[in-house]
């Protein structure tokens, strides 16, 4: 299986791998700092460079069953199993993703609800909530995401095991999606003082790096289902 580097490193751009499966469906290598779709997080995109020169562009990452897959443009040749090459993923698309990813942690923090659903993308993201009697008012949450903002704290991954969890099922938020178990350990995203659960994606080290969030729009998407769109302001 491919050896996860970003899980311990978000700020990783690049690495060093060995392509250990090759075919028309993408590339498997043995490490790679490349984020696989999942958790509402699209996959990373890049290239591969290879000794020779050559290039691929990575236009999707996945989870694939020998490792993760590194999807090319179509028509591109696969390389050949073995090949030595440096990964490089497209980090200003990454980045974004990873203050955009942040900021919906916060906005958990702020509106004491149920997570029925989210998306991550590079210039706005998403999370539904089931309401119940909670009021969504637009400015007072935009304000509170931002004052958190400014407040700076730190974000960092730990891991807990899976007992731990079990005695603290409130720890998962969301309602539709629980955390992948079998290896014995979960992994928290910890915002120091503001926010503490389960996730495998990838974040800023601070929340001052996500810069002022906007909350563009609040949706009713049925009786049990408030969506609020968050975008980055620059």
């Amino acid at each position: 299986m491919t050896q996860e580097l970003f899980r311990e490193d978000s700020y990783l751009k690049s690495c060093r791998a060995r392509v250990v499966a090759s075919g028309p469906e993408g590339v498997v290598l043995d490490r790679t700092v490349f984020y696989p779709m999942g958790g509402g997080q699209p996959g990373d995109t890049g290239t591969l460079i290879f000794d020779d020169g050559k290039r691929l562009a990575v236009t999707d990452t996945r989870k694939g069953e020998a490792g993760i897959l590194h999807l090319l443009a179509p028509g591109s040749e696969a390389p050949a199993i073995g090949s030595e090459l440096t990964a490089e993923i497209d980090w200003d698309r990454r980045h974004r993703h990873m203050r955009m990813h942040t900021s919906l942690h916060l906005l958990c923090a702020v509106i004491p609800a149920g997570v029925t659903g989210g998306q991550i993308g590079a210039e706005r993201s998403r999370l539904d909530f089931d309401p119940g009697d909670v009021v969504f008012d637009k400015d007072k949450i935009e304000a509170e995401i931002n004052r958190l903002i400014g407040e700076n704290h730190q974000v960092a991954p730990r891991w807990i095991d899976e007992a731990e969890l079990d005695a603290k099922p409130d720890l998962v938020r969301t309602m539709s999606v629980k955390p992948p178990r079998g290896t014995g350990k979960i992994r928290l995203l910890d915002i120091a003082g503001v926010d503490l659960q389960p996730c495998g994606g990838t974040h800023v080290a601070r929340t001052g790096e996500i810069g002022r969030i906007a909350v563009e729009k609040i949706e009713s998407k049925g009786k049990r289902n408030r969506r609020v769109v968050l975008a980055l302001h620059d």
